[in-house]
């Protein structure tokens, strides 16, 4: 018997809950203000979220990061039909405050958004010359066509 617990690939997801945060926290910044220097500090924290973004995808398996980008951008698009209603007509019919209502549907769009095309953007990176992770790596005789 082994002394370590096995984990599997992607079963930390700290990285990506904080490019969420990052990413929500930027977008609802940079929506609700109109000053270069907070602007600024928004393009800092985005930055932060690509940097996460970033570590996740290099410790998941390819497949793993496929699912995770098209799972956010199923919720991108989920979310994005709220836009179409309007974002006030949802907070005046939602219990609670309009404006939170209005703010938490902005952080959800824009993290969803940059976390798809962040995560879409790796998997590309891996598929097309960014060398894959040694568990990935083709043997003699395998083919690519296996995702």
């Amino acid at each position: 018997m082994h002394d370590v617990i096995p984990t599997t690939p992607g079963s930390d997801r700290s990285l990506l809950v904080a490019s969420l945060a990052c990413f929500a926290v930027a977008g609802v910044a940079n929506a609700a203000v109109d000053g270069a220097g907070l602007t600024l500090g928004a393009t800092a924290i985005a930055i932060a979220g690509v940097y996460c973004v970033a570590r996740y995808a290099q410790t998941v398996t390819r497949r793993a990061l496929a699912r995770t980008a098209l799972g956010f951008w199923v919720a991108f698009l989920g979310v994005a039909g709220g836009h179409a209603v309007g974002l006030e007509t949802i907070g005046s019919v939602a219990p609670g405050p309009a404006g939170a209502t209005v703010v938490a549907l902005t952080a959800v769009t824009w993290a969803t958004l940059l976390t798809a095309a962040g995560a879409t953007i790796f998997l590309g990176f891996r598929e097309y010359g960014s060398p894959a992770p040694a568990d990935e790596q083709m043997l003699d005789g395998e083919t690519s066509d296996s995702l």
